[in-house]
């Protein structure tokens, strides 16, 4: 579920604490936030989802992610194997272990905020909409910054914006992940030419405008290791909510033995 933010403007302001007062109020877990991926999948997105029980996923070509109501829960790890099938291999947020049998193949640490009211936004007069006739230049520009994940249908999640310069397309962000009352920005990148001009800054302030325009609250998620971006988002307005892990997990069987080993 990373985000990362490839400009390499120097924040304004050293790190923020996640204490801020002007902070949206954010009730006590469960939250949606918690488990974004499920609340999505279950909420405004559920007429992408393809779901067996307490498991859920989008479609392939949409978003990898893949999530389950409750992680704690032996029967849901059931319902994922049947929904994904044997050997499968696919991207888990935030569920730490897994059971036996099961294999992690990758972790790694990432963070969460959310916007306050320091993040300014506003209409961008030189974002434009991107559209199903632009995702061949997405997925090049995504290919060549690797911002995370992005899919030839990722933007049927929400609303993607980009700046083109001489026809071509150099820096996108949009939405992802939406929920009841947040929504997920996500795939910001600049063309390694464009950056340090605050491109991407600019695009996600636009992006956030729209997210506030209907209500919802903007979050983020970037990878822990990428503190650069992460000081750069606390720098304009987002604060850390929580730390989480992101992981690719494999089911039991397929071309391996049932207990995992080959």
């Amino acid at each position: 579920m990373s985000t990362s933010l490839d400009d390499t403007q120097k924040p304004a302001q050293s790190e923020q604490s996640a204490q801020t007062p002007a902070g949206p109020r954010i009730p006590a877990s469960p939250h949606p936030l918690d488990n974004p991926a499920w609340a999505a999948l279950t909420g405004p997105h559920r007429g992408l989802a393809e779901r067996v029980g307490a498991a859920a996923r989008y479609p392939e070509d949409v978003s990898p992610f893949v999530a389950l109501a409750d992680a704690g829960d032996p029967a849901a790890w059931d319902d994922l194997a049947a929904l994904m099938g044997p050997g499968a291999t696919f991207a888990l947020a935030g569920v730490g272990s897994v059971p036996d049998g099961w294999r992690t193949e990758w972790s790694g640490a990432g963070v969460q905020l959310v916007a306050t009211d320091a993040l300014r936004s506003g209409t961008d007069p030189e974002a434009v909409p991107l559209g199903p006739a632009d995702v061949p230049e997405m997925l090049d520009l995504v290919e060549r910054a690797k911002p995370g994940p992005f899919k030839p249908r990722t933007i049927e999640l929400g609303a993607y914006y980009g700046i083109r310069r001489d026809g071509k397309l150099i820096a996108m962000a949009g939405e992802r992940l939406r929920l009841g009352g947040w929504t997920e920005i996500s795939a910001v990148c600049t063309d390694e030419a464009h950056r340090g001009q605050g491109l991407a800054t600019r695009l996600v302030r636009h992006t956030a405008a729209g997210i506030r325009e209907r209500g919802d609250v903007p979050f983020l998620h970037a990878a822990a290791a990428n503190t650069n971006a992460v000081r750069l988002y606390e720098s304009i307005g987002f604060v850390l909510r929580r730390t989480t892990h992101f992981q690719a997990v494999r089911v039991p069987g397929g071309e391996e033995g049932e207990d995992g080993e080959a």
